[in-house]
């Protein structure tokens, strides 16, 4: 048994970057997922609708732990062999999909009626109408949220600590474990968390600040 010091604080932080890869890795799959979910939800195919409901009932409605326990243990029983990185990451990314859609469903929708009246008037279609029209005007609306939705990411890539996947709180399980001091320990963890979050969380308000000084001019 050992005594937390600098080398047990130094292997903790350096598990961050695992934590800041992963984090990533749900965001942009989750982006990019989410964003087919969004137009799937607005569309005008009530298959697409339907599904796109679904999806997102099923990864909002059950616990993110569950969904990686079910991908990481659940795959070697259809003959896939995966590793925690690749676990971890795709639930991350269906979890982060299904809240995403639905945040950007919302800005999608919160686009004034006019606008979309316009556009039909102009005769464009579905994709155009989209991508010149209502996309640009949703990104603005939806930046905010977006951001502050990366934080609850972050947060959550923590659960990957439960299937082996080391970031910064499977590495305070580690240090824990040689040096049996869990004050330090995951005090250590809760303030390089909030360290990389806090930030995102002032960018998200103020995000949110600027845009509702400028709908009130």
């Amino acid at each position: 048994m050992r005594t937390f010091g600098y080398p047990e604080f130094l292997f903790i932080l350096e598990a961050a970057k695992w934590t800041l890869a992963l984090s990533a890795i749900a965001f942009i799959g989750g982006a990019i997922l989410g964003l087919v979910i969004a137009l799937a939800r607005t569309s005008e195919s009530k298959t697409a609708r339907g599904l796109a409901m679904g999806f997102i009932q099923i990864f909002q409605g059950t616990p993110l732990l569950l969904q990686l326990f079910l991908i990481f243990f659940g795959a070697p029983v259809l003959g896939l062999d995966i590793n925690p990185w690749i676990a971890a990451g795709v639930a991350l990314i269906l979890n982060s999909a299904a809240f995403l859609g639905e945040i950007w469903r919302g800005c999608i929708e919160a686009i004034p009626r006019g606008q979309i009246e316009a556009a039909h008037a102009l005769n464009l279609k579905y994709t155009s109408r989209m991508r010149d029209v209502v996309l640009p005007q949703a990104f603005k609306i939806a930046l905010a949220p977006t951001v502050g939705y990366v934080v609850q990411i972050i947060k959550g890539t923590s659960l990957a600590a439960i299937i082996g996947f080391t970031e910064i709180t499977r590495a305070g399980q580690i240090i824990n474990n040689a040096t049996f001091q869990p004050l330090y320990v995951f005090t250590t963890v809760a303030a390089i968390y909030f360290a990389i979050c806090w930030p995102l969380s002032l960018l998200a308000a103020r995000m949110e600040r600027k845009r509702n000084l400028a709908l009130a001019r």
